[in-house]
């Protein structure tokens, strides 16, 4: 059976002026000012993170790839912000944002876009993996659409355990035709497993627009592996998280699945060495900016409860872009790995030589 949920786009207020109505909602009602303000912080943190390591890129700081988050800090600070100690998450390679949220520091996320040994990979990753165990926070995934089965993986050891938590499990619009992802769709409904599938639309795959790459509503598709599923707008937090709530409680409650698709946007190309319009107007970008952006949505919506002021405001993105500046400070200062680091963190045998079972070579100079 298909579900949406209640807080579909037909809920949503009018572009820039944040939901009040989805602001009273039970999950939001019970925020207190601090929480409030600590959710309007994290994005800001996240967008002033984003635009420094843009600076870092541009000065050849940092190499490989570079996929931003701009634009698309409320989906996941109001899904991250909903994480009990037993949830978990994982995503795809466009995961500084989600990092932030779970509570990762600056200073190991940038140090591993330099490539540095105090990066949060030990500089082995880059941009596209970060992790943090600690905070069940598994990365980061380079291939697309690879995430989606260690998503159901995670899931499975929820239920297997018997422990009450949900892993969210997110994707991008380009992932959705991947074999792996129906795959996962029908072992998770086939086992009844406590993962909700997050489909981040942010309308462009790597540079085709989603409405000439694949058909019909995206979420929709669960309806086929008789799983939940709905659809939410997701430039405005407090919508984020009252869409996403039920579907985490009925995951954690009776380990059922769901499909669910957050449509956002992003204000750069898919990687920042990708044009941002060639294959989109920039009258597009910039009128989502005007009437969309997720920062811009909360701070009016906080603005107008009288939880923020104007200095508060300046106060918390000044202290962001500090931040932001401090670590990029700390990056450079780091040192590089070393060539022996490289067969480092490969084979747990290796890291713990006392304890080895095996024989023969594991590595070939």
């Amino acid at each position: 059976m298909s579900k949406k949920s209640s807080a579909t786009a037909e809920a949503r207020s009018e572009p820039g002026t944040g939901n009040p109505d989805l602001s009273g909602a039970p999950v939001n009602a019970s925020l207190s000012v601090e929480q409030k303000v600590g959710l309007y912080r994290l994005m800001v943190r996240i967008r002033r993170f984003e635009e420094r390591s843009l600076r870092a890129y541009q000065a050849k700081k940092i190499g490989g790839f570079l996929h931003l988050y701009i634009g698309q800090e409320a989906v996941a600070v109001g899904c991250c912000s909903l994480m009990g100690k037993d949830d978990h998450v994982i995503t795809a390679y466009r995961d500084h944002g989600h990092a932030i949220a779970v509570g990762m520091e600056m200073n190991p996320l940038m140090a591993e876009l330099y490539g540095k040994a105090t990066g949060c990979s030990k500089g082995k990753g880059g941009s596209m993996h970060f992790f943090d165990p600690s905070r069940n926070y598994w990365g980061g995934h380079g291939v697309v659409g690879g995430q989606v089965p260690l998503g159901v993986g995670l899931a499975y050891g929820l239920k297997y355990k018997g422990l009450k938590g949900a892993c969210m499990t997110f994707m991008g619009d380009g992932a959705v035709n991947q074999g792996s992802v129906h795959e996962s769709y029908n072992l998770a409904a086939l086992w009844n497993l406590p993962v909700i599938f997050v489909i981040e639309n942010n309308g462009y795959s790597m540079g085709t627009s989603q409405a000439r790459s694949s058909a019909g509503e995206l979420a929709r598709r669960a309806e086929a592996y008789g799983m939940a599923w709905g659809v939410c707008d997701g430039h405005d937090l407090f919508e984020v998280r009252a869409f996403m709530a039920p579907f985490l409680e009925e995951a954690r409650s009776k380990c059922k699945p769901a499909v669910v698709e957050i449509r956002t946007y992003r204000y750069r190309g898919h990687s920042v060495a990708d044009p941002d319009n060639t294959y989109r107007a920039k009258a597009e970008i910039e009128e989502y900016r005007k009437t969309k952006d997720p920062i811009q949505v909360l701070q009016n919506t906080l603005l107008a409860e009288k939880v923020l002021d104007e200095a508060t405001i300046e106060k918390i993105d000044t202290a962001a872009r500090a931040e932001a500046d401090v670590s990029a400070d700390f990056s450079e200062a780091s040192p590089f790995p070393t060539v022996a680091d490289l067969q480092k963190d490969v084979y747990w045998e290796v890291d713990n030589p006392s304890e080895r079972k095996s024989q023969g070579r594991l590595f070939f100079n």
